[in-house]
């Protein structure tokens, strides 16, 4: 048997297949063991759900306000930080319609997964801002955007159906996205900035969309959007395409680096960056505010110290400089005497001179000046100059001798 394999040119150790395929005993023992492997690893596999999409899960499907329920979370990111919120007007198809406005932020709750990226945590349940039917929100707070929903059930809360949306129609962001407008004089003051943010889209489906209804988020740093939804009003027919512009606004105050995402029926379709300038106005205003208000403190209060200081008696007025004792120095106005000329009377009588002395003391300077009359020989009343002028005269006002007067003794 073995040399007639030989002589047909086969190996000792082959046989042929009923398909007539020449088949190999080491061959097939092989691929029987590559079969088997492979079938263990099947079996060992994850789901699907579990390894690429993560899932949250409650402890109850219903609770009323003031109660609490047990959220828990498989499949999420290793040590990521997520938010737990309870959301009106959603449903896990549709995702949180209104946004985070939607939800009851106050009574929100923050975990952080673990390195399997697992979590447990409790939530207290509390109403939303809007009507059921109502949803546990888990969103990433930072790094990659990641989000999941469970259906829960408030007691009591009202409950309305969803607004419509029309699933023929689908939109595509045709053109970069990009923000117009510009910050007024108000914004370097702290006013909230804001821009327009304009985009083209089109319609790729197979029916209209009439009134869209987009979501509009602006993320700081690494922090997860903050949604708002914004509403545009028109209608884009199917092949069609339309330039949108819808405003953005940041809180008052913002400054740095902002990422404003839009959103359409929960995917992300366009990203764009916007750097926001520091409001320097308002550090302005808080150096002068350092400067006038202490400026200010210090005159008030150096007006009341000088208000409610003592006083020296018998001052008016305010002086705040040294002030030296009223004293004033008198003294006599000295002149000289000169003795008053006149002619001597008749009778050899003295005649009355003029003495024109200054003050001699402190009752003279406060008096006119007194005159002191002294008798000449040689003048007589009538020719006295001090009579008429009281004071001393000059040579040339002098009168003449009279005629009758004895002559001397001369040559006859």
């Amino acid at each position: 048997m073995r040399l007639r394999r030989v002589a047909e040119g086969q190996a000792p150790w082959t046989s042929r297949s009923p398909s007539g395929l020449v088949l190999n005993r080491r061959t097939g023992s092989g691929v029987a063991l590559l079969a088997a492997l492979a079938l263990l690893l099947v079996a060992a596999a994850p789901p699907a759900s579990a390894a690429g999409k993560p899932t949250v899960t409650l402890s109850t499907s219903e609770a009323g306000a003031g109660g609490s329920v047990t959220v828990t979370g498989k499949g999420w990111r290793p040590n990521a930080l997520l938010m737990l919120l309870i959301c009106g007007q959603s449903a896990p198809g549709r995702g949180v319609i209104g946004g985070t406005n939607s939800c009851a932020n106050g009574d929100g709750r923050a975990v952080t997964t673990d390195g399997d990226g697992e979590f447990s945590k409790k939530l207290p349940v509390a109403e939303p801002p809007e009507p059921c039917p109502c949803v546990v929100h888990v969103a990433t707070v930072t790094g990659e955007q990641a989000a999941a929903d469970a259906v829960l059930k408030v007691a009591g809360h009202p409950v309305e159906p969803l607004p419509e949306q029309d699933g023929a129609g689908k939109l595509s962001v045709l053109t970069d996205t990009r923000l117009e407008g510009s910050s007024g004089i108000l914004t370097w003051f702290g006013a909230p900035p804001g821009r327009q943010l304009v985009f083209t889209v089109g319609n790729i489906g197979s029916a209209p969309v009439k009134d869209p209804v987009f979501q509009v988020g602006t993320a700081h740093g690494v922090f997860a959007p903050q949604w708002e939804e914004q509403q545009w009003r028109g209608t884009i027919a199917p092949g069609k395409k339309a330039q949108i512009k819808l405003p953005v606004e940041l809180a008052a105050g913002a400054h740095g680096d902002y990422v404003v995402s839009l959103r359409f029926g929960g995917k992300v379709l366009a990203e764009q960056p916007w750097g926001v300038g520091r409001p320097w106005g308002v550090t302005l205003f808080w150096i002068l505010l350092c400067v006038v208000v202490p400026s200010a403190v210090f005159r008030i209060g150096m007006a009341i110290v000088d208000r409610i200081r003592p006083r020296a008696p018998g001052r008016g007025g305010r002086h705040r400089g040294v002030q030296l004792p009223d004293m004033t120095v008198r003294l006599p106005r000295l002149g000289l005497s000169r003795p008053a000329t006149g002619t001597p009377s008749a009778g050899g009588a003295a005649t009355t001179g003029t003495w024109a002395d200054g003050p001699r003391n402190d009752e003279a300077a406060d008096g006119p000046a007194r005159t002191t009359t002294t008798a000449l020989p040689w003048f007589t009343p009538d020719t006295d100059p001090g009579a008429s002028a009281g004071r001393f005269s000059a040579p040339s006002e002098l009168s003449a001798p009279p005629q009758n007067s004895p002559t001397t003794k001369g040559n006859t």
